[in-house]
């Protein structure tokens, strides 16, 4: 049965795309055929993390708001930009990275009912296994949308007051919203935190299960977003952790 998995944050800089792209390539290393959408249209970038270059970028989701192309012709194969062994495969729908194209957006604004079709018709002409989507952070019209149809909303959050308040917000809309599954991955932890301790008072205050502690890796700074972290780290912290994210979407 495909999966429909939201991965979105209330607030900005918590590593949700990063998150978003590593998981769907661990999934497709597991042979599985994966959908990433970039719905953060209003400043794109999850294409970077793929390799993805502009100059090969036929049609973006912007063109399928507007009318210009059906969604699977959104839909880019990025399984060979990765620079790994992967069994699956991985279609990028990239939002445009132009910026007449993103002002047009923010002046005129979309359909977003269309963004419900399209989800579902990518799901069924590309044969997913799961359609992962980048969301927007904060809560908009767009993300109340990928909320509603999702199998599982991945919160991620880092251990700052900021983002325990807005969090529950977030929790909150999604429960009224019935999501079937929730998971909450705590990122960018101090290693001088105890992880323990952190996973019990998130868990605790959200009632919501913890798929992840993350800690704050170095490395990943410097990787800079020019690649997949856990491909090229697959023994980090990091990727080990999100590896038992990916397996928990698996169930």
């Amino acid at each position: 049965m495909p999966k429909i998995v939201s991965v979105h944050s209330f607030r900005g800089g918590t590593g949700k795309s990063n998150t978003t792209a590593n998981l769907a390539s661990l999934l497709a290393m597991d042979g599985l055929r994966v959908g990433v959408v970039d719905t953060d249209i209003a400043s794109p970038g999850i294409h970077v993390l793929f390799n993805f270059d502009e100059a090969d970028l036929i049609h973006s989701l912007n063109d399928y708001l507007w009318g210009k192309c059906s969604i699977k012709e959104t839909a880019h194969d990025v399984t060979g930009h990765v620079g790994a062994d992967i069994k699956g495969q991985i279609f990028l729908i990239p939002s445009s990275i132009k910026a007449g194209e993103i002002a047009r957006i923010l002046r005129e604004g979309y359909d977003v009912g269309l963004l419900n079709d399209g989800f579902r018709d990518l799901v069924k002409e590309l044969k997913l296994d799961f359609l992962l989507i980048d969301t927007h952070p904060g809560l908009n019209e767009e993300t109340l949308l990928s909320l509603a149809i999702s199998d599982v909303l991945i919160l991620l959050m880092r251990p700052d007051q900021q983002d325990y308040q807005g969090t529950i917000v977030t929790v909150d809309v999604a429960r009224k919203l019935d999501v079937p599954k929730m998971l909450l991955i705590v990122n960018k932890t101090p290693t001088a935190f105890d992880f323990d301790e952190v996973r019990d008072r998130v868990s605790q205050t959200y009632n919501v299960p913890v798929a992840a502690v993350i800690p704050h890796s170095d490395e990943m700074m410097v990787l800079a977003s020019s690649g997949i972290f856990s491909l090229k780290y697959p023994d980090n912290p990091v990727s080990l952790s999100l590896r038992a994210v990916a397996a928990e979407l698996r169930k």
